[in-house]
């Protein structure tokens, strides 16, 4: 893989964003700096326009975005941008949009005042389970809603398998599959995102380990390890549940635990040996 840095630099637009009144209504030029990361090897080796990004078109979008929105921050203005870019042009799989206002309003000499916004795709796997009402149908209703939101997109999904119940509480047994995910929500913004589909289907929270309608999980995040008190990834004692690593089997069975070192086929192979 070649992965290419296409830029386009200095593109002034005029555009109505300010917290002050007058901004939102005078309006002011801003500048521009897009970075837009994304595979060439196939387009340099074909010289077929067809196979790379167009950044004349990506700058006229930007363009347009700019004058069509009215935003109070410049950080809302260069993440739009960069949301903008990564669902027009799937072929980008970073984007960097720099905003400078050099009419910003400070009674002082200066050059500019900029934010800079970074987005990209990622690769997520999530763990989806059910033991409460219609598990089938709650499952299929989830996978659905994944696949409606602009900033995920379900690349494959496991077959569902009938599973015992993991940490003692009894209850019955579950239905539980793998998803795996490109996304370019960053790890809270995709748990608050999983979080409220299991809201949307009744999930509670009242017994650890206990039953429950719908269980969305992160497994994996590219290669990112993560420990906050909200969330965890990988996906804690993962290595232990069959749940997880039979649907995990037929995703990825090569991929890698970023902690261990370990495929999940040989972890797989420890958990039915007793390793």
């Amino acid at each position: 893989m070649d992965n290419g840095l296409i830029k386009i630099e200095g593109l002034v637009v005029y555009a109505h964003h300010g917290v002050l009144p007058q901004e939102a209504i005078q309006g002011q030029y801003f500048t521009l700096n897009i970075y837009m990361r994304q595979d060439i090897s196939e387009a340099a080796a074909s010289d077929d326009v067809e196979k790379t990004t167009d950044y004349g078109s990506v700058a006229l979008m930007a363009d347009a975005w700019m004058k069509e929105h009215t935003c109070k921050l410049i950080e809302t203005v260069a993440k739009g941008i960069c949301e903008k870019i990564l669902l027009e042009y799937p072929r980008i799989t970073e984007v960097t949009v720099e905003v400078e206002k050099p009419d910003a309003p400070i009674p002082l000499i200066f050059r500019a005042v900029s934010v800079t916004a970074t987005m990209a795709r990622h690769r997520a796997y999530l763990s989806i389970g059910s033991n409460l009402g219609d598990s089938r149908a709650i499952l299929k209703t989830a996978l659905e809603k994944l696949g409606r939101e602009p900033h995920t997109k379900v690349v494959r999904s496991s077959e569902l398998i009938v599973t015992k119940p993991y940490g003692g509480v009894e209850q019955d047994d579950f239905l539980n599959g793998a998803v795996e995910l490109e996304t370019f929500l960053e790890p809270e913004e995709l748990l608050r995102f999983l979080h409220g589909i299991e809201q949307e289907a009744g999930r509670t929270r009242e017994v650890h380990w206990g039953p429950r309608t719908l269980d969305l999980d992160i497994l994996f995040y590219d290669d990112l390890v993560l420990c906050t008190e909200e969330l965890q990834i990988p996906h804690v004692d993962l290595e232990r549940r069959e749940f997880v690593l039979k649907p995990m089997m037929e995703l990825a069975p090569w991929l890698r635990h970023p902690v261990s070192g370990k495929t999940i086929k040989t972890l797989n192979e420890e958990l039915e040996h007793g390793a």
